[in-house]
């Protein structure tokens, strides 16, 4: 009786089992409700509105999956409050510069090799009827 070793002795190295590559995780977040001074007319900035976001970072592989700690990954709840600091630290003229700051700081604080930020309005200020408009902002590590 062969030992397991033996196995594959005669079978091509392409027809052997192969390991499972580690799983790429990828973290999302739908409907961040935030408050924030964001708009292209000054009294927009000044009065505030609430804006609906949306986030997706690609964390590569992370140990969690394996190991079901939350230090082993990212905690959304710590993402969702970095996403609400940006929003707060100064008012912005434009989604996208308001999506580029959270994705920036998002990378950089997370280690994501990428992030994905869509910020929508709803109801905004406009001379026609619109139920919302919205900015997406996808961002790669360098």
């Amino acid at each position: 009786m062969a030992d397991d070793a033996d196995e594959f002795d005669d079978v091509d190295d392409e027809e052997r089992p192969q390991e499972h590559p580690e799983p790429e995780v990828t973290i999302e977040i739908s409907g961040l409700s935030l408050f924030t001074h964001v708009g292209v007319t000054e009294a927009e900035r000044e009065v505030g509105q609430r804006l609906l976001v949306d986030i997706r970072l690609d964390v590569g592989d992370t140990d969690a999956t394996v190991t079901d700690r939350l230090e082993d990954t990212v905690d959304y709840a710590d993402v969702c409050d970095t996403a609400n600091l940006v929003a707060q630290q100064r008012s912005y003229k434009t989604l996208e510069r308001l999506c580029t700051a959270v994705a920036d700081r998002l990378i950089e604080q997370y280690d994501a090799q990428a992030v994905w930020v869509k910020a929508a309005k709803p109801e905004p200020p406009l001379h026609l009827p619109v139920s919302e408009v919205s900015v997406e902002v996808w961002r790669e590590a360098e």
